[in-house]
């Protein structure tokens, strides 16, 4: 139990377009990166492709198959479960953030001085080579725009 009230973040308000829990999306934040990296390796991998999306005229948003939804949920909960080595134990992702939640709600009752986030450092052992940095320079925007990459995020690829 954290005993915090979900309603009030501090980086987030509570919009229409979300839940009313917009500390959800603030705690989320130091974290996001392990849905990041999970979605990279989910089409890395083949776990999904681009068929898996479809788009909806009416509001303008991509939207994610029933069974690919499934098959990325699975996913992150295998990431969010996994073991990482964090202050000299092996710990699980859920855990760690159970624990950053509990001193935030420390820190906010004066219990405690500080909340620490700057040591979840993430460690991504990946090998991204020369072969997929050529692949990205020499993308044309044309192609790019095929794969449906805007030209703003071509840019930031490269």
């Amino acid at each position: 139990m954290v005993a915090l009230e979900p309603a009030f973040g501090f980086l987030h308000e509570p919009a229409s377009s979300q839940t009313s829990q917009s500390l959800v999306y603030d705690l989320q934040e130091p974290f996001r990166w392990l849905a990041d990296v999970t979605t990279i390796e989910a089409f890395e991998s083949g776990a999904l492709d681009m068929k898996d999306f479809y788009f909806m005229g009416d509001d303008y948003r991509y939207h994610i198959e029933t069974d690919a939804k499934r098959r990325f949920f699975e996913l992150l909960r295998t990431k969010f479960n996994a073991g990482v080595k964090y202050k000299g134990k092996m710990w699980k992702w859920d855990t760690i953030i159970l624990n950053k939640t509990q001193e935030l709600a420390r820190f906010l009752l004066g219990k405690s001085e500080h909340v620490e986030l700057a040591d979840l450092i993430p460690n991504m052992k990946r090998v991204d080579g020369s072969e997929l940095r050529e692949r990205i320079l020499s993308l044309s925007t044309k192609k790019a725009s095929e794969l449906a990459t805007g030209k703003s995020t071509l840019h930031d690829l490269r």
